[in-house]
């Protein structure tokens, strides 16, 4: 499906509405609203939250409501039988969310940073964003597992993970079953239909706030940190070999976001098992005499594995007494799992991690 970067012309001349439903509110059109709100003509936008299609028809944009999807006519509904749109190169069905990302998203990044529109630079944040913040709210939101049920049958959790996520924050905000009032109790208490509407139309906008201000900072971070470390990363990867011939160890001349590059790197360059990063060392700080750290390389982004973990006798020891163990000066510590240790000064950190390798 083809992105547009800007909103289509207005059925009038009046300031646009937005349209999405009433009642509970999922995290979706929440952040759909939002992002729609970043864009100058939606920027002064009233929000109408009904399902009455007269109402929603006198809107300029609709979402999560309406059962259509049809951007000439600025609909963004995905609930649907026929419908089964994803983002490109993805297979997960979008939500409302996704899809204003889908038609929106470049013309809110280039926006934000100030980036030109069909650079590189733009698409690569525009699938990261989508890639890692909203594929998963328009999975959760279309009941779509992160694992396949049927490889993960026989799966059982260690502990209860799901309690705090952006979906379970924006649950929380719709009201509890006992805070609405049945219509005998409205009439006692004088509290109107319109008055209830209002309290829901309001924690409705908290939970937008919610989503909107987490995409923002996801989007900042991605543009003014995680992007600038890409070229920094694929300096070290091409050097990687200078300071160990199978090209176990890679050295980062400051400490910058590097797994994802990393991951990406091995791919695209289809770096063979016998030659993928083991050891990956930084330092601490920007300072001439900062200490270093090495780090262990993780199997996968999100796994606590380490490709290879730091020797197992020096986990848990520091200073002094890691000196003795390790067999190198200005040791510091080594985290007793093993997934990452210190040392005073960048040559002890690389006689560690070349130890490391052979052991």
């Amino acid at each position: 499906m083809a992105t547009e970067t800007a909103p289509k012309r207005l059925k009038t001349s009046t300031t646009p509405l937005i349209g999405t439903h009433n009642g509970h509110f999922h995290a979706d059109e929440a952040l759909a609203v939002y992002l729609l709100r970043l864009l100058p003509t939606y920027t002064p936008s009233t929000l109408v939250r009904t399902r009455d299609p007269a109402l929603l028809s006198t809107c300029h944009t609709v979402v999560d409501v309406g059962g259509e999807y049809s951007p000439s006519t600025n609909c963004y509904d995905h609930h649907q039988r026929t419908f089964t749109t994803t983002f490109p190169s993805h297979s997960t069905k979008l939500s409302s969310a996704g899809l204003v990302y889908m038609h929106f998203g470049k013309a809110i990044i280039t926006q934000r940073t100030g980036l030109s529109d069909g650079t590189e630079e733009v698409d690569v944040l525009y699938e990261k964003l989508y890639t890692d913040f909203i594929e998963a709210l328009d999975a959760h939101d279309n009941g779509i597992s992160v694992y396949d049920p049927a490889t993960t049958a026989t799966l059982q959790k260690r502990f209860y993970d799901g309690g705090i996520s952006l979906g379970s924050l924006v649950g929380d905000l719709n009201a509890n079953w006992s805070d609405t009032d049945t219509p005998k109790q409205q009439q006692q208490q004088l509290f109107s239909a319109e008055e209830a509407q209002k309290q829901e139309d309001d924690r409705f906008l908290e939970a937008s706030h919610l989503m909107g201000t987490t995409f923002l900072r996801k989007l900042d971070y991605y543009h003014k940190g995680w992007l600038p470390a890409r070229s920094v990363v694929h300096a070290s990867f091409a050097a990687r070999k200078n300071h160990s011939t199978s090209g176990h160890i890679m050295v980062l001349t400051r400490s910058v976001p590097w797994k994802d590059h990393l991951y990406t790197l091995e791919a695209s360059s289809s770096t063979p098992e016998n030659e993928e990063v083991l050891y990956v060392l930084y330092p601490e700080g920007p300072d001439k005499g900062a200490k270093w750290r090495i780090q262990a390389v993780s199997v996968s982004k999100d796994s606590f594995e380490s490709r290879k973990p730091l020797p197992e006798q020096w986990r848990g020891v520091r200073d002094d007494k890691l000196d003795e163990v390790c067999g190198v000066e200005g040791c510091v510590f080594v985290h007793a799992s093993g997934f990452i240790g210190g040392n005073k000064n960048f040559e002890g950190a690389m006689e560690m991690a070349r130890k490391a390798v052979e052991m």
